[in-house]
């Protein structure tokens, strides 16, 4: 067992034993998933002749950079995509998707979000509901959301009123954000889409696939999603990515976004790395479908622990899991700063650092986080976050492998139970 447990911790100790069998039942589940991605990745490198030459890098303009084009089409042909666009300059999710609604929309064209309000920070570059500067609604997009139904499924019959007005885009989250809710399977977003497009086939369909990749055997653009979007520093870096992000989807629609990355007539033809910013975004995608399996068992781990000891927990134990986040409802705000503190001290870096609430940049309430990362801000290593506001949940996510997750969460939650006593 662990050092930390003395012979006093009764509960702990159960807990601990009850969330190792868990998961290791769970695991067997997992095995088809986790060879299936490693073989749709390993194939795809094959298929693209990865080689050195990949990882020399450019300089300037990088006109002809063969790392930075060949990168494109091996996450192109990993997602079932026409295209893909992949650069380190891209800052985070955010920023992704960011350049994909105001590459797509226009002054006049119509916005829905089908999966209720979209993660906190996309808000203001909708501009909802408060006016920002420069958000989509400054430049004259319009923007409704249905929210979902109480089950967390998507509400069909309210989507096709709202359909029944001229709609450019519609935006699936795929996952939970800040939501007490589960994340869309790719089963449900297929169900979406095809409902979307008998509707009207003209509507561009664009998943936020923020923390889903590799989760489930297929991605969205493999059934039928125009566009997808995420992060670097999430599940497809594999913990090792420096920075960055990535867009998939149609071509017409990918060229387009590169124009707003970059200028119009420039796009995806210039932007240079160099040779080790490469190594590490391909050495990332190859290790992936690993490292999000070690993720999703440290969050199943994680949700029979704390289930055990009482809390409510979502995904629940043995639920299925479409993305690599477990929410705990610890219900109150200092328990939230209580186990961000105790699981930032058992981080590798910056374990003497004591996480404060702060006023972050997209968010509208004070937000905390615990995250001692190699990678600054990069979820996929192991890390928990939470909006200091009721009901007081917080979210975790990552983990570069099992047995880290499980030191971790299992110490704090003994800090969390000392501090009860």
């Amino acid at each position: 067992m662990f050092s930390v447990i003395n012979s006093e911790s009764l509960s702990i100790k159960e807990a601990v034993e009850y969330a190792e069998n868990t998961t290791l039942e769970q695991e067997k589940k997992l095995k088809p998933l986790i060879l299936h991605n490693h073989l749709k990745v390993a194939e795809a490198f094959q298929f693209h002749k990865i080689s050195d030459d990949c990882f020399k890098g450019s300089t300037g303009y990088g006109y002809g950079d063969y790392g930075r084009d060949t990168l494109d089409k091996i996450y192109a042909h990993i997602f079932g995509a026409e295209a893909a666009l992949v650069r380190p300059q891209i800052v985070s999710g955010t920023h992704a998707i960011s350049l994909c609604l105001f590459g797509i929309l226009r002054p006049g064209d119509r916005l829905l979000a089908v999966t209720g309000q979209p993660y906190d920070t996309l808000l203001k570059v909708i501009g909802h509901p408060l006016a920002t500067p420069c958000s989509l609604k400054e430049l004259g997009v319009n923007y409704s959301q249905v929210e979902l139904l109480p089950n967390g499924s998507p509400d069909y019959t309210k989507i096709a009123q709202e359909l029944k007005k001229p709609t450019k885009m519609v935006l699936i989250q795929r996952s939970r954000g800040y939501a007490w809710r589960n994340s869309l399977s790719i089963a449900e977003i297929e169900k979406l889409i095809n409902y979307i497009k008998e509707i009207d086939s003209d509507i561009i369909c664009f998943v936020d696939n923020c923390y889903g990749e590799f989760v489930e055997m297929v991605e969205p653009t493999q059934v039928k999603a125009d566009l997808i979007a995420g992060s670097l520093i999430k599940n497809p870096g594999g913990g090792i990515a420096p920075s960055g992000g990535y867009v998939a989807g149609r071509e017409d629609l990918v060229e387009r976004i590169s124009y707003k990355l970059t200028a119009p007539g420039i796009g995806a033809e210039v932007a240079s790395s160099s040779g080790e910013v490469y190594r590490l975004l391909y050495q990332g995608l190859y290790l992936a479908p690993h490292i999000v399996a070690e993720a999703l068992k440290g969050a199943i781990y994680t949700a029979a622990l704390f289930s055990h000891l009482g809390y409510e927990v979502s995904p629940k134990t043995g639920e299925e899991r479409t993305d690599i986040i477990q929410a705990i409802k610890l219900g109150s705000e200092e328990k939230i700063v209580r186990f961000c503190k105790a699981l930032q001290s058992f981080s590798p870096v910056d374990s003497h650092v004591v996480p404060e609430a702060w006023d972050m940049p997209g968010y509208d309430s004070k937000v905390i986080m615990a995250g001692g990362t190699f990678v600054q801000g990069s979820t996929m290593e192991l890390s928990a976050d939470a909006p200091l506001r009721p009901p007081y949940i917080i979210y975790l996510q990552g983990g570069l492998s099992y047995d880290y997750v499980k030191i971790a969460v299992t110490k704090a939650a003994v800090k969390m139970l000392e501090k009860n006593k």
